[in-house]
């Protein structure tokens, strides 16, 4: 059997002003796509195992379309010159939207169906945070998502996915894929897999995958700051039976939708300045705030001063912002030198829709060259607050992060993040966790986003609306009351 892998991954907020360019991909080509013991199996067995690449790049906004025409053009230029295929393997995020074009994804499997033909099958792995098209679906044979939130098992799902399609190559089987659409939209933070409801939601997928005709079930919780008509939570089942698929999809998308009010924030949430209230009254230390409003995970610029500034103005001490992302403020520093007291322009320079630089007075304690991939940091002090500039938007997410910079997180009272929910390492960490509803591109109040076009009614924009999953064996399209 000869199989090309391939992948194309992008979560896009479209409420974000920063446009994801080509630049901003970070690219994997040919034998890094094969290092599992599956694909090395797969060959010493005598299958063609081709791969090619796979480009993905941080949350941010719009793709721009020349970035999504050149990657495009690669993975199509690879798989014409690995033709004739019998399998197609792709790895996608499920929520990328593209300049002039829309759902990324629709466009791209269109696109490698029309080349590759009717007769291979396509097997796609998506992040939990898909905004799963019917179009998608239609132009695949097998849809398999991540589990986990925040994600653990990416290399995981890539590998169930490869294992699939290879069984139903070898089988001689063509899958399809159940696809029902809620209209209903989750903010992330809500659907945290490690607690309810999420966590027994998904805890039925490995016994539905047991079923006889099925292969794969997925939940998709979507991505809710994706303004697309695609953006909704939805479930896919892909098997070799359709109506026990279509079954099984039904009973899903029933549970999900009878758990829609129970999805919730699992730790307390407040306003910026109440959640350093509630920090500082807390005996614990640390404690972990997150400036939600402004979380690069969900696409947001990660440049705010907004929360550096209510800390400084509340006299707060032994404080820390980890950190705000300001290349040229960095070099800044690094031209100043250690030890250096100046004026600085801090932030705001990314976004400018929630916030603008803040000017200060500024000592500079510690400058951090590039690490480990990191780049350059400088740790400055404001009036007893201490922050970490960054170069570039990655948050911090793991310990690593803290300690490549001297940060040793005892010696804090409140450590300030630019996330959401916390990293698994910082989940496990954290003595304490206040979500603090910022403003910004990844508000988690998402009844306060400027909505133009998800499909409507939807809950909870709508909290009213009545929905119930068509019967197994007829349409999986939606039906409203």
């Amino acid at each position: 059997m000869r199989i090309a892998i391939a992948g194309f991954s992008h979560e896009t907020n479209t409420f974000s002003t920063l446009p994801t360019r080509f630049e901003d991909f970070y690219v994997v080509r040919g034998e890094q796509l094969t290092q599992d013991p599956l694909w090395q199996a797969a060959a010493a067995q005598g299958h063609q195992i081709m791969p090619l690449l796979v480009a993905s790049a941080s949350p941010s906004g719009r793709v721009t379309r020349s970035a999504f025409e050149r990657f495009s053009s690669e993975v199509l230029d690879g798989l014409r010159q690995c033709m004739p295929l019998d399998g197609v393997l792709l790895h996608l995020h499920g929520a990328m939207e593209v300049e002039e074009i829309g759902d990324g994804e629709t466009a791209l499997l269109k696109a490698v169906r029309a080349l590759v033909g009717a007769d291979p099958l396509i097997a796609v792995t998506l992040d939990l945070h898909a905004n799963l098209a019917q179009a998608v679906v239609d132009c695949c044979n097998l849809v398999t998502a991540y589990r986990t939130a925040p994600h653990r098992d990416i290399a995981e799902t890539r590998a169930r996915g490869g294992r699939l399609l290879l069984h139903c190559l070898e089988a001689g089987v063509r899958p399809s894929t159940q696809l029902i659409k809620l209209p209903l939209l989750v903010a992330g933070e809500a659907a945290v897999t490690e607690v309810e409801p999420a966590r027994s939601l998904y805890a039925r997928l490995p016994a539905i995958d047991e079923r006889d005709g099925i292969l794969a079930s997925s939940i998709l919780i979507g991505c809710a700051w994706t303004d697309s008509p695609e953006t909704t939570v939805s479930v896919a089942v892909s098997g070799t039976d359709v109506p026990a698929s279509r079954a099984a999809a039904t009973e899903l998308a029933q549970a999900v939708w009878d758990a829609r009010r129970a999805f919730s924030i699992d730790v307390p949430t407040a306003s910026m300045a109440d959640a350093i209230q509630m920090a500082y009254a807390s005996p614990i230390r640390p404690v972990f705030i997150s400036d939600s409003g402004d979380n690069p995970t969900a696409g947001a610029a990660g440049d705010s001063p907004l929360f550096l500034e209510q800390l400084v103005l509340s006299k707060t001490e032994e404080a820390l912002v980890a950190g705000i992302t300001d290349p040229a403020a960095v070099e800044v520093c690094f031209r100043a030198g250690a030890g250096a007291c100046m004026t600085l322009s801090l932030g705001g320079k990314l976004d400018q829709a929630f916030a603008q630089p803040y000017q200060t007075e500024t000592t500079v304690e510690r400058l951090v060259p590039e690490t480990n991939g990191i780049p350059p940091r400088a740790v400055v002090q404001i009036d007893g607050v201490t922050a970490v500039v960054q170069s570039d938007r990655p948050p911090f997410t793991e310990l690593r992060h803290f300690e490549s910079a001297g940060i040793d997180l005892s010696a804090w009272k409140v450590v300030v993040v630019k996330l959401g929910y916390l990293f698994p390492e910082l989940r496990d960490f954290a003595p304490q966790h206040i979500m603090a509803l910022s403003p910004g591109f990844g508000d988690q109040c998402i009844e306060r986003l400027p909505y133009q076009h998800v499909r409507r009614p939807i809950f909870p924009l709508e909290p009213e609306v009545r929905w119930q999953p068509e019967p197994a064996g007829q349409s999986t399209e939606e039906a409203h009351e």
